[in-house]
C-alpha cells in the first residue's frame, strides 16, 4: 500500500521554547547539573580539617564507643 499524499509537515506555528516535551527534555538534565554543582558547593565548604599525624593516632587508639560518647556530651560534662 503506497501513500500518494505528502506527509503533514510542521509549519513550526509556536516557538521551541512553547513545546512542553521540550522542557522535559532540557529539565531534567539540567535538574542533575544543579543539584551536583550544590552538592559539591556544599561538600566543599563543610569540609572536616585535616588533623595532624599525632592526633589522629591518638583518635585512632581511642575506643570507639568512649570517642563517641565524649564527642556528644555536652561541655560541662566533659572531662578537663
Amino acid at each position: 500500500m503506497r501513500r500518494t499524499e505528502p506527509l503533514a509537515v510542521h509549519q513550526g506555528s509556536e516557538p521551541w521554547w512553547r513545546i512542553p516535551m521540550v522542557w522535559l527534555v532540557i529539565g531534567g538534565p539540567a535538574t542533575v547539573v544543579v543539584a551536583a554543582l550544590v552538592t559539591a558547593v556544599i561538600a566543599v565548604r563543610g569540609a572536616d580539617p585535616v588533623l595532624p599525624h599525632e592526633e589522629a593516632k591518638s583518635f585512632a587508639e581511642t575506643p570507639a564507643l568512649q570517642a563517641r560518647n565524649h564527642a556528644a556530651a555536652p561541655e560541662a560534662d566533659k572531662p578537663r
